[in-house]
């Protein structure tokens, strides 16, 4: 295995973790919290925030990183990293996915991560923080999921030789 194989392999391993609880967080975890909470016969919704949480957002926000760091390990052997992202050579759909991938970073590490820790109690908040922050986390984590979707047809169009 070359190494471009191998970084490649590691890019899209990292990205099944991370896009994968992504995808648990928003159609599995939330409504599962809404529904262990409305639910005043059960055991609420501590035993998700307390044990399952903290470790899926572990694996979550470096699954994210890994993901990022090997994608720009990966665009150095496509035409290079910087002229991918900054389409120094033109707009390519790698490059597109690039951003995307960049912007859904950002929203993990400075959006959804921050807030998350003041819903968990892992930061103290007050009441009207921790509903400023379940505001933040939940758009944030929305708009990946839904960037989620073409930066992943950049990654198989650019696989499969879309020219743009």
């Amino acid at each position: 295995m070359n190494t471009f194989s191998l970084v490649v392999w590691l890019h899209v391993f990292a990205g099944v973790i991370w896009i994968g609880l992504l995808y648990y967080f928003n159609f599995v975890q939330v409504p599962a919290v809404a529904a262990a909470t409305a639910d005043s016969d059960g055991p609420g919704p501590a035993a998700i925030s307390k044990y399952v949480a903290p470790r899926a957002l572990a694996w979550f926000r470096w699954g994210a990183l890994a993901t990022w760091i090997t994608g720009a390990g990966a665009l150095s052997y496509v035409g290079g990293f910087a002229a991918n992202m900054f389409f120094t050579n033109g707009v390519t759909i790698i490059g597109i996915g690039a951003w995307l991938g960049t912007i859904m970073l950002f929203n993990v590490w400075v959006l959804i991560w921050p807030n998350q820790k003041k819903l968990l109690g892992m930061v103290e908040a007050s009441d009207d923080e921790k509903a400023k922050a379940k505001k933040v986390a939940f758009m944030a984590s929305r708009t990946n999921t839904l960037l989620s979707i073409p930066m992943l047809m950049c990654m198989v169009g650019h696989g499969h030789g879309l020219p743009f």
